[in-house]
This record gives C-alpha cells, structure tokens and sequence, in this order.
C-alpha cells in the first residue's frame, strides 16, 4: 500500500458547555487552564479520543481481513478488547504476531518497527516508544517509532468560566449498611461555555517509515468530526462537548504549498464559534461539519 502521497492540516472547532473537557489531576480535576486564564485540552486527551473511536471501528470491522493492521496498541481500560493487562504483555504476545523475541535484548529495531506498524494503527499514526527492561534490569530494549501525525493542544478562543459544585456522597461505600456513613464531601468543576480550537498536521516524509497511508488518513478524517461520540461521563454529560467544524487542507505536494504555521494561522476562529479563512493561493479547505 502506498504511503500518505501529499501533506495534509487540519483543524478542529469545539464547544464546550457545562462539561470539564479536560480535568487537571494536579488541581483538585479543575478544568485545566493555561497562565492567562484560557482552556486547555492536552494533546494526549484529544489522541486518547480519537484512539477510543478506532477501537469501536475496529470492533465494528466484518471479518479479518478488514481488521488487518486496523488494531489499537494502546487501549484505555474501558475500551480495551483484548484483555492484555499492560502494553508490554500486548507487545510480546504471540497473537499478535510479534512474540517476546521481537522485543528482546537482541531485537532487530528496524523490523520490529515495521512489523509494529504494520499491525498497530496508531503505532504508524501517532508513533510510540517500546522501552521494555529485562525483568527488573534496566539493560532492555528502546524501539522509538515516529509517527507522521502531529496534534497540538487545544486552547479556547476567549477567558473560560469555571464554576464549582460542593456534592455530598451520602451513602456507605463500606461495611454491611446497617448503619449510615457520615456524608463525604467534594467538588466538581465545570467549564460554563468556551470555543476551543486544535490543530494537526500529516507529515508524508515521516509516513514512508512508518507506512501511515492515504487510505489512513481518510481513517483519521472520519474519526474527527466524532471524537465526542460515546465519551459522555459525569464530568462530560452527552451533549455538553461538540465537534463544530473541521478545516482539512489537502495541499498538492509532499512538502506542501505552505508550512503548517501559515497554513493555521490563516483560520481566525471567533469566541462564538464562527471563523474567517483567510485565502492561501492554490490551497483550499474542505469543510466538515461536526456529526
């Protein structure tokens, strides 16, 4: 299969209303926020996503030859399918093609890269480091694969709001019932509305290592406009996050008509979500509406 054959950008437009899209473990799971006082959504988040949605689609794939090379290395706990309990265990077991040899002390680097991007999509799409010590030595293998796909952190059009909510837990969580526990407090956070914007680029010198092809990409375009699809939680109740727009720019070479900065700089994205695109020669946006 040929790799990715001409650069891509893309940018993604989202609401937020009354959901924390993005909790800060280090700050009480307050909505994260930059020094000025913007939102922010990691770039691990906004990956975590997507890879959530290429697990269900590779769930929904018909039969084997469909899933081949469609499988997702790393599986959060909720939506793992394979009932590997780590990435190690993942990437040394036989079922997988690999084995323990491939990883081993004496491993050919090279054609384990390969063979792991060639039955991982998001090892040839995002990249990942296997860094695996013998047992408790340290004297293991470091295999790093640089993927092709780059996400920036997403970050809010304007100043958010953060409001806060004291709950209580008012019921036993030990002990056999017969006697009420004293109420337990805490808090939840919650960004009250923002726009927040990201940005990514497809870089095809990078895909002809890890053979990230034109057919993934149209994968990973599918994938944006739903990324908040199946994510509802009690900090994220469905509806509350939104993919408004995706900007995709198709550009005519391998190099590109434009570097990646020019090409983002010219969406100016507005606090209520409307944008302006400024005109760039030859170079023309698709635009996705969020599903």
């Amino acid at each position: 299969m040929a790799t990715l054959s001409k650069k891509i950008d893309f940018a993604i437009i989202m609401s937020v209303k009354n959901a924390n899209p993005n909790g800060d473990p280090l700050n009480g799971n307050r909505p994260r926020t930059d020094y000025e006082g913007l939102g922010e959504i990691t770039d691990v988040c906004i990956k975590r996503k997507i890879r959530d949605r290429l697990v269900e689609r590779y769930v929904a794939l018909k039969n084997e030859e469909e899933k081949k090379g469609q499988a997702i290395f790393v599986q959060s706990d909720d939506r793992k399918i394979d009932g590997e309990t780590s990435l190690r265990n993942r990437a040394e077991s036989e079922k997988n093609g690999l084995g323990k040899k491939a990883f081993g002390t004496n491993a050919k680097k090279d054609e384990t890269a390969k063979l792991a991007c060639e039955k991982w999509f998001d090892v040839r799409t995002f990249g990942q480091v296997f860094a695996f010590g013998k047992g408790n030595d340290a004297d293991g293998v470091s295999i790093p694969v640089r993927g092709p796909v780059t996400i920036q952190s997403a970050f809010s059009r304007e100043l958010v709001g953060i409001s806060s909510t004291q709950i209580t837990k008012s019921v036993s969580g030990e002990g056999d019932g017969t006697k009420r526990s004293s109420d337990t407090m805490g808090m939840k956070h919650r960004v009250d509305q923002g726009i927040y914007v990201t940005y990514g680029s497809m870089n095809p010198q990078l895909a002809e290592r890890t053979g990230f092809s034109d057919e993934d990409a149209a994968v990973i375009k599918s994938i944006l406009p739903k990324i908040f699809e199946n994510d509802a939680s009690s900090a994220r109740p469905e509806g509350s996050m939104e993919v408004v727009k995706v900007l995709w720019w198709h550009h005519n070479s391998k190099s590109g008509d434009y570097s990646s900065a020019k090409v983002h700089r010219s969406l100016k994205v507005n606090p209520d979500g409307s944008y302006i695109i400024e005109s760039l020669n030859g170079l023309v946006p698709e635009e996705i509406a969020g599903f």
